[in-house]
């Protein structure tokens, strides 16, 4: 296929935390409010003239003074993000919000406060720990209010002057919004029987969504939706059609990998992903829109920490419609080592996947930076991708 005119730029964008565009957005004067867990309301961090960044980690080499810290049994991301604030590759942020999604991802922005990691030469800089749901109820909606009110929207005020009004949420809510319908309409052309976008772009492009300031790549976004409208693809039958299901996945080299190998990635049902992440959050008049918001991300939040059983069960549902609906052949279930909540989700996932909804599944644990790993996990993929294509032959398909 031609090339995407800004696949390059977005790969750049990708390279290193502190990239140009939150540089750029700085300079305007806007406040950068960083944050960890795909719990975090996205739009309350995007409020006047804030912007929200995910904290991820490119290119992680050694994390052993963050190791000494925190121990080797904790997760990876969880040392990755702690090794490179230590290193000062987060002195962009004007905040940092971590949710209570894991205790690891807590400990790290516990050791980054501990450390003064962040934050020289800016009095108005601060941590804030959320507390979030267990349950998708509205017991679980009032407490996310609750805890957005305190640590998110009055911070944020108090701190950066930023405006918190029923206008300010609403208006963020609909430059949210128009994010999620690009990245959800360029994921429609992977439903294609010669899909003309690979999901390693697509991934390329739903990660830039969450570690850049979105109101810099919108218009490279809608370029690309109108660009692919008349890509031809290619005439290239791919050996299987896989969903990814489990923990972030920050390095696009992953999915790389899995299409070198002959699986198309077809779906994304991970952390940050376009699945749920990119669900535009639907607003009425009746209601305040704080409480919508946190509605929506009680209600559609697909994070294993969430216990009661409509939400145990309905995860794998999840999963299982979406291979359905993207004509996936399997599902790869991965989790990156030493990852506590994903571990269990992976084994009891995988496990209902393959049984109760007879999808051939790969269940893996991998490196936060695949480079680790990249042989041990190509023969892994390829024998899953061959596993497929002689169910395939033997249906007689």
């Amino acid at each position: 296929m031609r090339d995407l005119k800004h696949l390059i730029y977005f790969e750049n964008l990708l390279q290193i935390a502190n990239n140009e565009l939150i540089i750029n957005a700085k300079k305007e004067g806007r406040i950068c409010a960083a944050y960890t867990c795909e719990n975090v309301p996205e739009p309350l961090l995007n409020l006047g003239n804030a912007f929200s960044i995910r904290l991820f980690a490119p290119h992680t080499g050694s994390m052993d003074i963050a190791t000494y810290y925190m121990t080797n049994l904790l997760c990876e991301p969880s040392r990755a993000l702690l090794e490179r604030a230590i290193e000062g590759g987060f002195n962009f942020a004007d905040c940092v919000i971590a949710p209570d999604g894991c205790t690891m991802m807590n400990r790290c922005v516990e050791n980054m406060e501990l450390l003064h990691t962040m934050g020289a030469g800016n009095e108005h800089f601060f941590h804030q720990y959320m507390e979030i749901p267990l349950k998708g109820d509205e017991n679980g909606v009032n407490l996310c209010r609750l805890q957005c009110t305190n640590h998110i929207l009055k911070p944020l005020h108090e701190h950066y002057g930023i405006d918190i009004s029923e206008e300010s949420i609403r208006k963020a809510v609909e430059d949210h919004n128009e994010i999620c319908r690009l990245i959800r309409a360029i994921g429609e052309f992977r439903k294609e029987q010669h899909p003309r976008i690979t999901g390693y772009e697509f991934h390329v492009l739903t990660l830039a969504t969450y570690v850049c300031p979105k109101y810099l790549i919108k218009d490279k976004l809608e370029e690309t939706l109108e660009e692919l409208k008349t890509r031809e693809p290619d005439d290239r039958t791919w050996r299987a059609r896989v969903l990814m299901a489990g923990s972030e996945v920050d390095d696009s080299g992953l999915i790389k990998l899995i299409e070198e190998c002959g699986a198309y990635v077809c779906a994304d049902r991970f952390c940050f992903g376009s699945f749920p992440g990119r669900e535009p959050i639907a607003l009425t008049e009746d209601e305040d829109a704080l409480t919508q918001v946190c509605r929506h991300y009680t209600y559609m939040c697909q994070c294993p920490r969430m216990m009661n059983m409509e939400k145990v069960y309905g995860r794998k549902q999840y999963v299982a419609d979406l291979a359905r609906e993207y004509h996936a052949d399997g599902i790869i279930y991965e989790q990156v080592k030493f990852c506590d909540p994903w571990a269990y989700e992976r084994l009891l996932g995988s496990t209902m996947l393959r049984d109760d909804y007879g999808f051939p599944v790969l269940s893996v644990d991998r490196p936060y930076n695949i480079a680790a790993s990249v042989g041990q996990m190509r023969t892994r993929i390829q024998a899953f991708v061959e596993s497929i294509e002689i169910k395939k032959i033997k249906r007689g398909e």
